[in-house]
């Protein structure tokens, strides 16, 4: 059982809401006294995750669990879907439009940085289906 649980809805291609629910997660944790390094850490996944849905799946929605040793930040979609998972978690693979990229966007760092940045990481996609993507931050 967590010690809180939260949920947010990601608007999808709305750049300007895009890191709302990640900045509320940090503000939370903030209260919470929890590490700032690991604040950072979580912060950076879910906004690789939460710009991901902006730009790729037509929003969906944040799912956060605080638990007193961890956080488990899960984020769904019904997007297209990834077909290849591996292609995908190559830095520098991305599937962005140019317009996504002039826009600053796309530059396929994503799944990369929230690999990076997370204690663990799981991918589930199924094309023509959607996304979920769970993300865990251990307390230090």
């Amino acid at each position: 059982m967590s010690s809180l649980h939260l949920e947010y809805e990601v608007e999808g291609n709305n750049f300007v809401s895009a890191g709302q629910a990640t900045e509320k997660v940090k503000f939370c944790l903030k209260g919470m006294g929890i590490n700032p390094a690991d604040i950072r850490r979580i912060a950076i996944a879910m906004y690789e995750a939460e710009i991901n849905m902006v730009i790729h799946a037509n929003g969906g929605k944040a799912l956060v669990d605080i638990f007193v040793d961890k956080i488990v930040v899960k984020l769904v979609d019904t997007g297209p879907g990834i077909a290849d998972i591996d292609k995908a978690m190559t830095p520098g693979f991305s599937t962005a439009t140019d317009s996504i990229r002039d826009l600053g966007f796309g530059a396929g760092m994503g799944l990369h940085n929230m690999k990076k940045y997370t204690d663990e990481m799981y991918v589930e996609s199924t094309v023509g289906v959607g996304t979920t993507i769970t993300l865990v931050v251990n307390f230090s």
